[in-house]
């Protein structure tokens, strides 16, 4: 690789070891976690948070306010949320965890915003749910899944490690807190600054590679599929922009990663690396000014990173992380599957 994609990588994993060196993977193994949190439910609460492995609804992930399989926060015990919650800091980076609360939060913000009663359960910071799939063990397959409102987290595992992160989905409404005690408050903050700000520093030939539509797209371009497809890869590509583009580049990529666990962040680079950093577009679509309807995108050959802000007049986002080779882990478990069961 060149030397400048070499240094671009080597300066960004640097970065993400620093700011994820206080993950709190320390505090407790993930399948010990998983197993205590397990442990803490009666039989009742168990038939609603797990499914085998194999089952369909492990693809059924959503991002909107629909009805939904598993157990949800307000249906638990203080105990039973707190072992939820140590599942979910297993599994995240503390920055990770921090903005999945965030997401909950701000339902109560939105509740306010829409002139909802207090107690609406459409817009319940504890209507998010827990779901396992398989049986958390040594040396079995297992997942599972944190979901509700504008955000879904579905990890895949082998034992004590995880294997998959992906699909990884947050969204935020409203983007910007229009009034009241969190005024201001962007929770997805530096994933529209940071995409602004490259798109700004391009040049006007430049601008018009990376710009594939006038108009941004009404939402993300995967939706909520179970394989995601973007028809054909557009835009500008990592060598046609200059050193400090590229690292604005890379600097948005690991926004996005770095909800997740180091070593997770770690492997999605090399593999991006591997699969070559020349391959990488940026795409735009819409306008480029705050406060206008806009959509962006990073396409590579293992992976889609998407951005959309064009609902309730462009102050309402979504973002996914979508794993093109690994989503739900799925090639990853089934080869355990097939060596295990020999």
């Amino acid at each position: 690789m060149k030397k400048l994609a070499y240094s671009g990588i080597v300066l960004l994993l640097s970065l993400i070891l620093l700011q994820n060196f206080t993950s709190k993977m320390q505090e407790g193994k993930l399948l010990q976690t998983a197993q205590t949190f397990l442990n803490t439910l009666e039989q009742v609460q168990i038939e609603r948070a797990t499914f085998s492995l194999a089952d369909e609804e492990r693809y059924n992930w959503n991002y909107t306010p629909v009805a939904r399989q598993g157990l949800p926060i307000k249906d638990m015990t203080k105990i039973q949320q707190e072992a939820a919650f140590a599942l979910m800091r297993a599994s995240l980076s503390e920055k990770g965890y921090k903005k999945a609360q965030q997401v909950r939060e701000l339902e109560a913000i939105l509740r306010g915003v829409e002139g909802r009663e207090v107690g609406d359960a459409y817009r319940d910071p504890d209507n998010f749910y827990f779901t396992i799939f398989g049986k958390p063990a040594h040396d079995e397959a297992w997942g599972w899944r944190f979901e509700g409102h504008h955000i879904s987290l579905n990890f895949s595992s082998v034992s004590d490690k995880i294997v998959s992160v992906t699909p990884t989905f947050f969204g935020s409404n409203p983007a910007k807190v229009p009034s009241g005690p969190k005024k201001g408050w962007r929770i997805l903050e530096p994933e529209e600054d940071l995409g602004r700000a490259l798109v700004k520093s391009l040049s006007q030939d430049q601008q018009q590679t990376a710009l594939i539509a006038k108009e941004a797209y009404p939402d993300i371009v995967t939706t909520n599929e179970k394989i995601a497809k973007i028809n054909k890869k557009e835009g500008l590509l990592y060598n046609q922009m200059n050193k400090q583009q590229q690292e604005q580049l890379m600097q948005l990529i690991e926004v996005y990663y770095n909800v997740h666990q180091p070593e997770i962040v770690q492997e999605a680079i090399l593999s991006m690396e591997k699969a070559g950093l020349e391959n990488i577009h940026f795409a735009w679509a819409g306008s480029y000014d705050v406060g206008e309807k806009h959509y962006y995108r990073i396409h590579g050959p293992t992976f889609v990173i998407e951005y959309d802000n064009t609902q309730n007049d462009a102050n309402h986002i979504h973002t996914v992380i979508r794993d093109l080779e690994k989503d739900f882990g799925e090639d990853i478990l089934s080869q355990h599957y097939e060596e295990a069961h020999k």
